[in-house]
């Protein structure tokens, strides 16, 4: 048992790390190449080689982060076939249709015009070329959209029926998945995520042109295409951020609880603007859960269900039940969840030893409890709980910096609008000091994802132990500190090609 939880742990850990560095590289991506295509309109438009010129620039530090960025993502799939064999068997028929969309029409319609777009400035027509351009933003967009449906469908698994014959779940409704409604808002929610980081990412460069007072007539310009992208992607965001938090109150209710540090259900349950968390608080124990907390009555109520008035059950409600709200209790599932394993098992044992009656009334006593069966393999009721500090701080962190962005991108733009960026110095070391803020705002959303979702692989059907594959856990660790080593290397590469690049400034791209 020790050598399963170790096991467990390095696989969570590796895969985490992989998906961790992978997406330092994406979302610079997605929305730069929107940013470029828009440049590039507005040079085909005007005829001006000055926007050719500065198109060319943020083309360049574009095609540095999509190669690098490459051998992350090929690494992270992989991942699921080592370390997740179990995972991939039972899930396989219905996650890996998304990833072969997106490695079969997306990433290859990306990958063939990037090579027009980076490639063909004198070989093809002007209108081919930004054709090419969009085309390459549709494309990245595309596979983020194919590998978000795959997430969105752990998050809340739907359209498939488990087959206890192979011990697979099996997709009986293509669209189901596609248009799952945590899997369509998390799609919105990181894409337009990803087009505010490449904005902040854009404006800060060209904060630092302007603090050196190099490249002016670039830097305004690239601010201002950057800016006026950024703070509508910042709106935009916030509602898709809305409906995200309502999917996770009816579909993830356990993840919206320790986003809020919420252990107690209320009426009109508040948002917390800021808190500190007991480190000493457990579930059941009743004590308050914060230190010190600032509150906005109403808010997750409204957030979670669109009523000020409504009920958001907590980690003790979710946890031990609540009967006024019809809220059964975890240890109840177990339960449930340990007679669906049983009778499993026991329908494949009479089917083995040919008893079809045997094996048809225990598939009838299966088929009962099998919505639990997840739950049957969980050995306590607390093992249904995520880590509640990290999860809360992860969220609170991103919507802090989030709020942050949408105010720092209103000024930029409006101060470079009225000619006056330069004098605001404050506000260009603000926007430069806030790319790897944006950074940090994207990976905390992650944490709140993954993190919040635990102990599930698939959310109420596969906890995580059950979805590793049998290795040794030595492999595991040493391949941890070898991708580790690896990914830091690409990035300390990235880090160095793209600041030289920049110094070198667009005169020299």
């Amino acid at each position: 048992m020790e050598h399963i939880d170790m096991l467990v742990d390095w696989s969570r850990a590796q895969f985490a790390l992989t998906a961790l560095y992978h997406w330092l590289f994406v979302p610079l991506t997605l929305g730069l190449t929107f940013i470029v295509a828009i440049m590039e309109t507005i040079y085909v438009k005007t005829g001006d080689e000055w926007w050719k010129k500065t198109t060319k620039f943020w083309m360049t530090v574009l095609a540095i982060n999509f190669a690098i960025g490459l051998a992350t993502g090929i690494i992270m799939e992989f991942e699921f076939g080592t370390n997740w064999s179990n995972y991939s068997w039972i899930v396989g028929d219905i996650f890996g249709a998304p990833l072969a969309i997106e490695g079969l029409m997306a990433f290859f319609m990306e990958s063939t015009f990037f090579a027009v777009m980076f490639f063909g400035w004198d070989k093809v027509s002007k209108k081919m070329h930004l054709l090419s351009t969009w085309l390459v933003a549709i494309g990245s967009n595309l596979s983020a959209l194919w590998i978000l449906v795959a997430n969105g469908w752990m998050q809340h698994p739907m359209g498939m029926r488990f087959n206890p014959d192979t011990a697979r779940n099996e997709m009986q409704n293509f669209w189901d998945v596609l248009f799952n409604p945590n899997a369509v808002n998390k799609f919105l929610h990181t894409v337009s995520s990803s087009y505010v980081l490449a904005s902040l990412f854009v404006v800060g460069v060209s904060a630092w042109y302007l603090l050196k007072r190099r490249e002016v007539k670039f830097a305004k310009r690239s601010i201002i295409v950057a800016a006026s992208f950024g703070l509508l992607s910042s709106l935009y965001m916030l509602t898709t951020g809305d409906q995200s938090a309502y999917q996770v109150a009816h579909t993830q209710p356990m993840k919206l609880a320790a986003m809020e540090g919420l252990y107690k259900g209320e009426d009109r349950a508040g948002i917390i603007a800021f808190g500190i968390l007991d480190p000493d608080k457990k579930p059941g124990d009743g004590k308050d859960p914060f230190i010190v907390k600032l509150e906005i009555p109403g808010a997750l109520s409204f957030l979670g269900y669109h009523d000020l008035q409504a009920f958001v059950p907590g980690v003790d409600d979710l946890l031990y039940g609540n009967d006024k709200h019809h809220i059964a209790a975890i240890q109840q599932k177990i339960d449930e969840g340990k007679k669906a394993v049983a009778t499993l098992k026991a329908y494949k044992e009479a089917k083995k030893s040919g008893d079809k009656e045997r094996a048809k009334a225990a598939l009838e006593r299966f088929r009962a409890h099998e919505k639990y069966l997840g739950y049957g393999y969980l050995e306590k009721p607390e093992d249904a709980v995520p880590n509640i500090a990290l999860t809360f701080y992860s969220f609170h962190t991103m919507v802090g910096l989030g709020t942050w962005f949408l105010i720092l991108l209103i000024l930029t733009l409006y101060y470079t609008m009225i000619n006056e960026i330069e004098k605001k110095r404050w506000i260009l070391y603000a926007a430069l000091w806030s790319i790897p803020l944006a950074y940090v705002a994207h990976e905390m959303g992650w944490i709140v994802a993954e993190v919040g979702r635990q102990p599930w692989a698939i959310q109420d059907l596969l906890p995580v132990g059950m979805a590793a594959s049998n290795l040794a856990s030595t492999s595991v660790m040493i391949t941890f500190w070898l991708f580790a080593i690896l990914f830091t290397g690409l990035l300390i590469a990235e880090v160095k090609i793209m600041t030289t690049q920049i110094k070198n400034g667009p005169e020299e791209h």
